[in-house]
């Protein structure tokens, strides 16, 4: 059997980083790897984040939304097929940040997945500086997500306190209380070793971490209040790029902004930006294409634009 792992979280918490070290470990090892990438967005940029590691023994594929939920699941599955077809001997799946959980367990145990695969390792990853003020739909994703986690990877450690740490375990134990489920996360479910230090030790326990499938309340409305915006095909200049996405994450006519990520070019080669409303990372790439993409909860598209019409050099 196939293991299939998930490595899910919260927007902007770390997964697609996490995900690239995780695959790069499997790899060392002689795996021929599956990676998964599951968007509900039309346009996904962590595929061009990951595309270093494709390769003989690692195949990159995508499912995108722009469809409903039911032929996005079709699509899901599809591609699940592909994989177990391509001769993978272990899958990763790496969907958006607001995906049901349920869709991995459901999909995986309905013909003909169920004859390839079986669920592996759960691992969430979170903040470590996690946001105590969270929308309703935003805690019930974080409990969701921390409820089934065999592992839970705390990113960005290096920037927190240990008090930083103590709450961001005390936020997801009460987003798990908000939803009726009877876990509580423990420190030995926590790895707060910061991602530069991993070891193959570290990563050998991951893989081995599973999962758990405890009782709580759904109550996720299809996508809730969140929304993408994309924009394609402009000519940024990053220093005054990265000027507006901190704009834009600060002013509330916005919407609740939690994520920016994109590529612009420079002089020839390509700059990833990344950015959440605690960091902001700007670092050359070797591929890339000219999109910004925001992400958030009630976005305003006409507040947004004001700050990103002002980026674009052909304006």
């Amino acid at each position: 059997m196939i293991k299939a792992d998930l490595i899910t979280g919260f927007l902007g918490a770390g997964k697609t980083t996490f995900l690239k070290l995780y695959a790069a470990y499997l790899l060392r090892q002689g795996y021929r790897v599956g990676i998964l990438e599951n968007d509900y967005g039309a346009v996904n940029a962590d595929m061009l984040m990951l595309s270093e590691l494709e390769g003989d023994n690692c195949i990159l594929e995508m499912v995108a939304g722009a469809c409903d939920a039911d032929c996005h699941r079709r699509r899901f599955k599809t591609k699940l097929i592909a994989l177990a077809m391509s001769g993978c001997d272990r899958v990763i799946i790496e969907p958006s940040g607001i995906f049901d959980v349920d869709e991995f367990f459901d999909s995986l145990h309905e013909s003909p997945l169920d004859r390839w695969y079986e669920p592996g390792s759960v691992i969430t990853v979170a903040d470590a500086k996690t946001d105590r003020e969270l929308s309703r739909d935003s805690s019930y994703l974080l409990a969701s997500q921390a409820a089934v986690a065999g592992k839970i990877m705390l990113s960005k450690t290096q920037y927190a306190s240990p008090e930083d740490i103590r709450n961001t375990v005390g936020r997801l134990n009460e987003a798990l209380k908000e939803v009726g489920c009877d876990r509580r996360i423990s420190a030995d479910e926590v790895l707060t070793k910061p991602w530069s230090e991993l070891n193959d030790s570290d990563f050998e326990a991951l893989t081995r971490c599973g999962h758990a499938e405890p009782d709580f309340v759904k109550r996720l409305t299809e996508h809730g209040g969140y929304g993408t915006l994309y924009f394609l095909n402009r000519s940024f200049d990053i220093n005054r790029l990265t000027s507006s996405v901190k704009a834009i994450m600060s002013d509330p006519s916005c919407g609740e902004v939690f994520r920016a990520k994109g590529f612009v070019s420079d002089n020839g080669g390509w700059l990833e930006l990344n950015a959440t409303r605690s960091q902001l990372n700007v670092t050359p790439t070797s591929s890339g294409q000219d999109i910004v993409i925001v992400i958030g909860e009630n976005l305003s598209e006409e507040a947004i634009e004001k700050y990103m019409g002002t980026t674009n050099n052909s304006l």
